[in-house]
């Protein structure tokens, strides 16, 4: 799209594998200089192989404040600013009502509730004046799917997350938008299906029901996300991009 991310700076968690990782690719080939998050160590080295140029890998856990008030720090001493962060880290556990285990709720709002909060708050000082950040949410924050309880309910606050924020910090003009994927091949979806007829039940019912017929690929996504972090989408802020195939859509 030519998008040109000259001198820019951006951050992106969960950016090892998958849709961060495309976020990653794509804002390093438009000239950003990026700083990926995850929490392990092997994923993170072999990303920044992959994303080339001065891209850095910072091991945290974006449930825990400290860890991320350690990688901001990481940031600040490099870069001393950030202009584009991609709050993306989530995780998701298959569980259907009845079957909701304690373990699945903590581990869900731990990353994707908590950890989307601390992300964005702990980079306050470091976000400049006419940043853009971009949350990663799921069409199944509109889509009542089943096995997806606390999942889909952690993406549906993110929308309401950027909608607040996006007032919250209209006067320092940071802009906060956000991106509903639909069906997405990614490893965080492959690892679901550990069972290959879920795998199968997922194909037929979830990609069947998408009108383009076909599930996303990750790069599209960061396709997505590189318009909105560059100055092509300066008018838009507090939206939530559906690139869903569909899905959610009709």
């Amino acid at each position: 799209m030519g998008a040109s991310l000259q001198g820019k700076v951006a951050v992106i968690t969960g950016g090892g594998e998958g849709i961060g990782l495309a976020c990653a690719k794509l804002m390093g080939e438009a000239g950003a200089s990026v700083f990926i998050i995850g929490r392990r160590q092997s994923v993170l080295d072999a990303a920044v192989k992959e994303i080339g140029g001065d891209a850095i890998a910072i091991a945290a856990d974006v449930s825990k404040s400290v860890d991320l008030d350690r990688a901001y720090e990481v940031v600040r001493a490099a870069k001393g600013k950030i202009d584009i962060l991609v709050a993306n880290a989530g995780v998701q556990t298959r569980e259907a009502l009845g079957s909701i285990t304690e373990e699945g709720i903590d581990s869900q709002l731990a990353i994707n509730f908590k950890g989307v909060i601390y992300t964005v708050q702990q980079a306050l000082p470091l976000l400049c004046e006419g940043a853009s950040i971009i949350l990663t949410s799921s069409a199944t924050a509109l889509k009542g799917i089943p096995q997806r309880t606390v999942y889909s309910a952690t993406k549906a606050a993110i929308r309401s997350f950027a909608r607040t924020w996006a007032n919250e910090l209209k006067s320092r003009r940071i802009r906060v938008n956000v991106i509903s994927p639909g069906p997405i091949l990614t490893p965080l979806l492959e690892a679901t299906f550990a069972d290959p007829k879920v795998k199968e039940a997922y194909m037929a019912n979830v990609v069947g029901a998408t009108p383009m017929g076909r599930a996303g690929q990750a790069r599209e996504m960061g396709e997505v996300a590189l318009f909105l972090a560059s100055d092509a989408s300066s008018y838009i802020t507090g939206a939530d991009i559906q690139a869903d195939g569909g899905l959610a859509q009709v």
